[in-house]
């Protein structure tokens, strides 16, 4: 299996997938990379923030998009959550160190990944989100790596 397809109603069913999303990530000690593909407003955020929640976070979860991007410290991992919106060249993303945090244990989230073309490392997965006509949203989380493959089983 490399592809799930979800259709999502409304902002609490894509912050549900998020929590789906949570158990399936890989251990505490391993590197987990999610590019999130979808226009503005399409739910990126909600679903990291769905993400965040299942693993214990409490506090606000905003749009890294002006800071470009936003570190979360929990108690088994560190999550990355970054908005390349902004990114005024894709050699920026290293000059700005950002490569460092796909090298050491964590999981990194990606919006805009296009915006670091050449510079970004492959994804494990590739999550896609789409406004459908009736509000909501269709959701394909595709796995491009083995274990992303493995954590999509799990969610399977």
């Amino acid at each position: 299996m490399s592809v799930l397809r979800f259709e999502l109603v409304d902002e609490q069913a894509t912050e549900g997938l998020g929590k789906l999303i949570a158990r399936a990530l890989p251990s505490s000690s391993a590197c987990f990379h999610v590019n999130l593909v979808g226009d503005l407003g399409a739910g990126k955020t909600t679903l990291v923030r769905g993400v965040l929640r299942a693993l214990g976070y409490t506090g606000r979860v905003k749009s890294p998009t002006y800071p470009l991007l936003e570190t979360y410290s929990l108690s088994d991992r560190s999550l990355n959550h970054f908005d390349l919106y902004r990114l005024e060249t894709p050699a920026a993303f290293t000059e700005a160190g950002f490569d460092d945090y796909f090298s050491v244990p964590g999981v990194c989230f990606v919006e805009w990944p296009d915006c670091a073309t050449g510079y970004l490392p492959l994804p494990d997965w590739v999550v896609t989100l789409t406004a459908t006509d009736r509000g909501g949203r269709m959701v394909d989380i595709e796995a491009r790596s083995p274990q992303g493959r493995c954590c999509l089983e799990q969610m399977a």
